[in-house]
């Protein structure tokens, strides 16, 4: 990656004029690389000088290397020019690794779990609590790509409280709380009385016929659904409990058994068996935590959830520190999701019967559209999702707008092949790489500059799971490529030129293609 090249630069230069300001690896602590804003103040800069209150024209002039055309200071800033040779071999290290372009080890194969979703099997996905399915899956994408061991999962909550009450509505007795076509459904066919074992019968059938079709309909392949039923008849919650009383920290209190979260920072103590003798889902959480770390021996696990789950956060934390695990949970929550048509607010509500499905938002938009604008926002950000740009065909539409660019490449490609251009051969052969010393245009070397900084894009995701960095990348790039393709002919140039520029935009078709296919979108060859 360019940037730890520049980092490197940085730190060498640094160790010169003082070695005391360095870590014992050359290391500086507080020092930033960043992609300025506007294009003048280079393609990278740091804050170096003003972290260790140096003269940055003393650091700027110790700094020599072959990757760069100049540096400048400017506002205390040190910024860095890349070298045409330098972006032009890196055309050339696209070309060779193709689909592996990208790929990191920064993961060292360490085994990490992503669980998303998981909403209680008590009716249909809505788009409320789907809307962490994109971002968990192309989260568990990118830890893949960054060199991580990945799984995903799906925690089936189908114990408890809520098996109960659906139980009872589809009974339909003065229990019921959740009404709706399905509830219907299940009526008519579900004959056990048992509210309870109506209940079961009922999440099963959800499950299976309901929420597993959808996610394969979002095109999500979960590792495994994991049955909170499973911890309570195999009495892994009954040893979890009786792990955390043997340190001490279960006690009985107005008949109900507490967990001392207090102690590990909690702002208050939690409830794991009630009164009635049922045990809470927090108690299920820790058994099924404990199964993740132990069992299945995850070295981090990250749990997306809604943003309801807020106030249950900090007590299953206590619980796997309590356990041992202390930093290996993540917990991330995703807000709210309005749809909006002609500008009105459709309102959402299982147990009202007045909601929308994620099945009915598939059907309309497709899956394409549906995760590309889920993912779009920010996970920790209210999420408005328009309908009417949804259904545009047209580059107002940013979906619509990225998948045009990759089938104008492929349109050019075709072109070229009919012409034996001899660039245009498969991801990890030597392509005809000699003419590349040709791009030399404003608009091809800002082209290759958004190529190279999808490593990065994967490594910063992959430490900050901020998954919209990757639509955002998307877009970045189509715009950029769009942009050469009205100032730069291809097919009409000179034969080196020619190669030269369908060597550029092969190279962009197998970056673009890649960040399509760690969102799950597709890559169409032609519109």
């Amino acid at each position: 990656m360019i940037r730890e090249e520049i980092k490197k630069l940085i730190e060498k230069a640094v160790k010169k004029l003082d070695k005391k300001t360095c870590l014992p690896r050359g290391e500086v602590v507080g020092v930033k690389i960043e992609k300025p804003a506007e294009t003048t103040y280079g393609d990278y800069a740091t804050n170096v000088a003003m972290v260790l209150k140096k003269n940055p024209q003393e650091i700027a002039g110790i700094i020599n290397s072959v990757i760069l055309e100049k540096i400048e200071v400017k506002n205390g800033f040190i910024n860095f020019f890349l070298s045409k040779e330098y972006l032009q071999k890196e055309v050339e290290k696209i070309l060779k690794e193709g689909e592996k372009f990208g790929q990191l080890k920064i993961g060292k194969n360490k085994k990490v779990q992503v669980e998303f979703i998981s909403a209680n099997p008590t009716g249909p996905l809505t788009i409320g609590n789907s809307r962490g399915g994109p971002f968990g899956d192309v989260l568990g994408n990118v830890l893949k790509m960054a060199g991580f061991k990945v799984e995903k999962a799906y925690y089936i909550n189908d114990y408890g409280m809520q098996i109960l009450a659906l139980g009872h509505s589809v009974l339909k007795d003065e229990k019921a709380q959740y009404k709706g076509d399905y509830i219907d459904y299940l009526n008519k066919i579900i004959k056990e009385k048992n509210p309870y074992q109506a209940g079961r019968l009922a999440a099963n059938i959800i499950i299976k016929e309901m929420i597993k079709k959808t996610t394969d309909r979002m095109g999500i392949k979960y590792n495994e659904w994991f049955s909170e039923t499973s911890l309570h008849q195999t009495g892994q919650i009954d040893k979890v409990l009786a792990t955390l009383k043997k340190k001490g920290l279960i006690y009985k209190k107005e008949k109900a058994w507490w967990f001392n979260s207090s102690k590990y920072g909690d702002e208050r103590d939690r409830v794991v068996i009630k009164a009635n003798g049922w045990k809470t889902y927090l108690a299920g959480d820790f058994a099924y935590h404990q199964y993740k770390f132990k069992k299945k021996k995850f070295d981090q696990v990250i749990d997306v959830w809604g943003a309801d789950h807020y106030g249950d956060v900090p007590g299953l934390q206590a619980g796997v520190e309590a356990l041992g695990h202390r930093g290996k949970l993540k917990i991330i929550l995703h807000q709210f999701v309005t749809l909006l048509e002609k500008g009105e607010k459709k309102k959402m509500s299982k147990r009202k019967g007045v909601y929308v499905t994620m099945d009915e938002l598939l059907k309309d938009v497709g899956s394409d559209v549906v995760r590309f604008l889920f993912l779009q926002k920010s996970i920790s950000t209210h999420l408005n999702f328009d309908l009417d740009l949804a259904r545009q065909q047209s580059e107002k539409n940013p979906v619509y707008y990225i998948q045009y660019a990759h089938a104008r490449i492929c349109s050019i490609l075709r072109q070229g092949e009919k012409s034996k251009i001899p660039v245009l051969l498969t991801a990890g052969q030597n392509p005809k790489t000699e003419n590349l010393k040709l791009l030399n245009h404003p608009s091809e070397l800002e082209l290759i500059k958004r190529l190279i900084r999808w490593p990065e894009i994967i490594k910063d995701t992959s430490k900050d799971c901020q998954v919209q960095r990757l639509p955002q990348y998307a877009v970045d790039l189509a715009t950029v490529f769009h942009q050469f393709y009205r100032d730069c002919r291809v097919l009409t140039e000179s034969r080196p030129r020619q190669e030269a520029r369908i060597g550029l935009i092969l190279a962009t078709r197998i970056v673009l293609k890649n960040t399509l296919n760690l969102m799950g979108i597709s890559a169409p060859e032609k519109m």
